[in-house]
């Protein structure tokens, strides 16, 4: 009671609640918070009321007050727990704790390759190609490369029939109507680069004419013919073959955003799914996969990003596909999967890329086409089947393409196919013992039937020596052995003898 005068203060009147009155052997609790605002709860009621607020104050007043206090304290408690335990983990599908992995893509999951070449020292063998320099250049270096090219051809040969006229002093005899210059109405620089351009491009507008009297005017009009058709052809054959690319038809190509493993005909498979979003189908189309991981060799030797080939029906014949529909690419996880040994909690902890590519021929243009897409392994998920896409409606096949991406849980072990492996091995083989030994008891059977066996025993006993007791006793045993001698036990041989 000390307490209860020293640290609580009275309560008022017109916050006291109605209580039941307690029976003497019952202690009435009290709970005493540790703030600065003390709470009385009762029990029944489950009423809380606060002995800082004043009497003339509305309960509702009270409540919103002590909801405010409570989320002031949840807040302050949340914040000293977040800096005691420091950044929250990641936490898998069994709650283990994962820290959070930025691994670098090597391909990306639109199919561009995040790789740079650096400190390339022989640059000129891209000259040595320059037609295939020209058409890997993105859009807005082809575009400069093309306009520039037609513009200094111009303006080069330009220059050379403004020098020729200069040179002949075309220039200094333009009111000279005897006079016959190279090119008639050529008067200036001007002048001159727009019969270059006249004569490039065939235009041939009639008032700027090359004279009979110009023997090199002559010779520079074909060379400029020539190396005019040249450049045409070049150039537009440049972006005729940019133009008609195939990496733009990969843009329809689509795979799912994750993988899933699961159980499929009582194996682990490991599946993503593949879709085209066109008409026009991909003739040819065939799927590969690659397992990009960094290894160490027995030797000690580091290998970074390590290239393993994923096996996805190279040698049934399931990696060609015929491309009409989504379809659902699966890997069995056998004993030469590099996924052999790997559980679900191993997988949370793993490091790893699946690169998968799709090559084929387009329908439209005959030209080949390559997607590719990629999966890190937090992007793998284990326990997970892809949801059904295709409907059957009236004369056609629907496909929803909003289920494309969408996947659901099932039953699936945690442990590796490995330990699933020796799991069903043991198994096999506790059922083949279990049943020999049943089969082995088998033939014991008919020598327990006496009406049969004893009297062809006394017969042959009786027989071969009647005055020696011995052998007929070791009759029965002899028939033991021969029985136990054969393990699965022929059961129509006995009967026959029982017959007889």
């Amino acid at each position: 009671m000390a307490l209860e005068d020293s640290a609580i203060p009275a309560r008022p009147d017109c916050l006291s609640l109605p209580v039941d009155e307690k029976q003497e052997g019952e202690e009435e609790k009290v709970e005493v918070a540790t703030d600065a605002s003390y709470n009385l709860t009762s029990d029944e009621l489950g009423h809380v009321v606060t002995t800082e607020t004043a009497p003339n104050l509305p309960p509702a007043k009270v409540n919103r007050s002590f909801q405010s206090k409570l989320a002031e304290r949840e807040a302050t408690a949340n914040q000293h727990r977040k800096k005691t335990q420091g950044p929250e983990k990641e936490r898998g599908r069994f709650g283990w704790a994962r820290a959070r992995r930025r691994r670098q893509r090597y391909v990306e999951k639109n199919g561009r390759c995040n790789v740079q070449h650096g400190n390339m020292r022989k640059t000129y063998r891209y000259l040595t190609d320059i037609f295939t320099t020209l058409v890997d250049l993105n859009w807005r270096c082809s575009l400069f490369v093309f306009v520039m090219a037609y513009a200094v051809t111009w303006l080069f040969f330009g220059a050379i029939w403004y020098l020729i006229a200069y040179c002949r002093g075309d220039l200094d005899h333009l009111e000279d109507e005897s006079w016959t210059p190279c090119v008639n109405n050529v008067n200036g620089f001007i002048s001159a680069f727009l019969f270059s351009i006249e004569t490039e491009t065939t235009i041939g507008y009639g008032h700027r004419v090359i004279t009979d009297q110009c023997p090199v005017g002559t010779m520079l009009l074909l060379l400029q013919a020539i190396l005019g058709s040249m450049v045409n052809a070049f150039m537009v054959g440049c972006m005729f073959v940019k133009i008609s690319q195939p990496n733009k038809r990969a843009e329809t190509l689509v795979f799912s955003k994750h993988a899933v493993i699961s159980l499929r005909d009582d194996k682990l498979c490991l599946m993503f799914r593949v879709g085209d979003l066109r008409s026009s189908h991909i003739v040819g189309a065939n799927m590969r996969a690659k397992l990009i991981k960094s290894k160490q060799t027995q030797e000690g030797e580091f290998i970074p990003l390590d290239q393993t080939d994923i096996s996805v029906g190279f040698e049934t014949g399931d990696d060609r596909l015929f491309l009409v529909s989504p379809l659902i690419i699966s890997h069995e996880i056998d004993s030469r999967s590099p996924f052999w040994d790997m559980s679900q909690a191993q997988l949370e902890k793993d490091d790893f890329e699946i690169v998968v590519i799709l090559e084929g021929m387009v329908e439209a243009t005959g030209m080949t086409c390559q997607a590719r897409s990629s999966y890190l392994a937090e992007e793998v998920l284990w326990g997970h089947r892809f949801s059904p896409m295709m409907l059957l409606a009236e004369g056609f096949f629907d496909i929803d393409y909003g289920a494309f991406h969408h996947t659901f849980e099932v039953d699936t072990p945690s442990a590796s196919a490995h330990e699933l492996a020796l799991a069903a091995a043991r198994l096999d083989a506790h059922l083949y013992w279990s049943i020999s030994s049943r089969l082995d008891e088998e033939p014991a059977l008919p020598t327990q039937l006496p009406q049969t066996q004893t009297p062809q025993s006394e017969l042959t006993a009786s027989t071969n020596t009647p005055n020696d007791p011995t052998i007929t006793v070791q009759e029965p045993d002899k028939q033991e052995s021969t029985a136990a001698a054969e393990p699965n036990g022929n059961v129509t041989t006995d009967q026959s003898e029982s017959e007889a």
